[in-house]
């Protein structure tokens, strides 16, 4: 189905949402063991890092221009008209702490908007961005913040700890995901306990793998490169993985050999129907043959460094990135999300007190 007019969305119900049994203890809980991982690296460190996604591979800074002539199914919220967006791209590693590369776990898509018109969201009243969020998978892990808290647990138990043995159970892992793959078994769960293959991040697919609203429908968010200099990264095995930064380096490497502006297309997958693609349930994979991801808009960043010490201080140290930063037409859905929303905000307060620096949304 590669005509987006065949599209016919389910328009949004409140019915669609519902509380996970105990969701505020289990929310509260969640909070705590991440803000427990936080401060054990502020300790250890001195500075207080992200609750998660901790270490940037990518900074990139660019433009999103919205598709002209969208149907009205596509054309919602800040995509209701063709406009242009000031965008910042960051590309990073899930866990809390800045481990060596060579511990490949899966890779994380930050998208931040500027200039963003619209209602805002309770929480980011007087702020004009537009924060996506994503992992290079297309479905959670999870259903809701239960099965999210048994993870964040685990990877809890281990911040901070040997990180030599983190590299050595990385390689282990790597090689049973690589035989996993070979007879069509990838497992989700081994790539995010730090058995991801060494491939260039440049050439990965990310998604948001839960839902947004999408104006009077709902969706699903994916980012995709389309330039062909980067579409030639996909699964490209990387070399100097002893590099303790290769995949930052990587970044690096490409942009400067790239003379012409490179671009990501961003695309929705629209809800058709509740019980194929539920809001609630996070693990469920929304099937393409249903209601296939479509181009929105593109991201297009000129030549530029990639990654550079400064933009890590103005883009990881003095930002935050958060799916509640946004205007209500594209308002966080279900209860993983929700979760994230009490997450954030406790991470985000910690380190900014903690640093003694506040984090403040960009207007320009």
């Amino acid at each position: 189905m590669s005509d987006p007019t065949l599209v016919r969305p389910l328009a949004y119900s409140p019915a669609f949402e519902y509380l996970e049994k105990n969701e505020d203890v289990t929310v509260a809980e969640l909070s705590q063991v991440i803000a427990d991982m936080a401060q054990t690296m502020a300790q250890h460190t001195g500075h207080a890092m992200r609750g998660v996604h901790a270490k940037s591979h990518g900074l990139l800074f660019g433009m999103l221009h919205v598709l002209p002539g969208l149907p009205e199914q596509l054309a919602q919220g800040i995509f209701a008209e063709s406009r242009d967006l000031r965008a910042i791209m960051r590309i990073s590693a899930p866990p809390a702490e800045e481990l060596p590369d060579n511990v490949s776990t899966p890779r994380g898509l930050a998208i931040k908007l500027v200039g963003v018109p619209g209602e805002r969201l309770e929480g980011s009243e007087g702020e004009s961005t537009q924060d996506f969020l994503m992992v290079n998978g297309p479905v959670f892990g999870r259903p809701g913040p239960a099965g999210f808290l048994k993870d964040v647990k685990l990877l809890a138990s281990t911040t901070d700890k040997a990180p030599r043995a983190k590299q050595a159970l990385s390689a282990l892992l790597r090689g049973t995901e690589k035989a996993l793959e070979t007879v069509g078994a990838a497992s989700g769960t081994l790539k995010a306990l730090g058995g991801h293959p060494q491939t260039h991040p440049l050439g990965e697919t990310f998604f948001s793998q839960v839902p947004i609203l999408f104006g009077n429908y709902m969706a699903k968010l994916s980012c995709a490169p389309v330039s062909a200099s980067l579409t030639a990264l996909k699964d490209k095995v990387l070399e100097d993985t002893k590099d303790p930064d290769y995949l930052r380096h990587a970044v690096q490497a490409f942009f400067s050999q790239t003379a012409a502006p490179v671009e990501w297309e961003l695309r929705v997958q629209l809800c058709t129907d509740i019980e194929k693609m539920p809001v609630e349930d996070a693990s469920v994979q929304w099937p393409e043959e249903e209601s296939p991801y479509i181009a929105v808009a593109r991201l297009v960043f000129p030549p530029q460094p990639g990654w550079t010490a400064g933009q890590a201080t103005q883009v990881d140290e003095r930002m935050s990135f958060n799916p509640w930063h946004g205007v209500r037409e594209h308002r966080p859905l279900g209860a993983v999300m929700r979760a994230r929303r009490a997450v954030y905000a406790t991470s985000t307060a910690f380190r900014s007190q903690f640093n003694g620096c506040p984090l403040r949304e960009p207007q320009s």
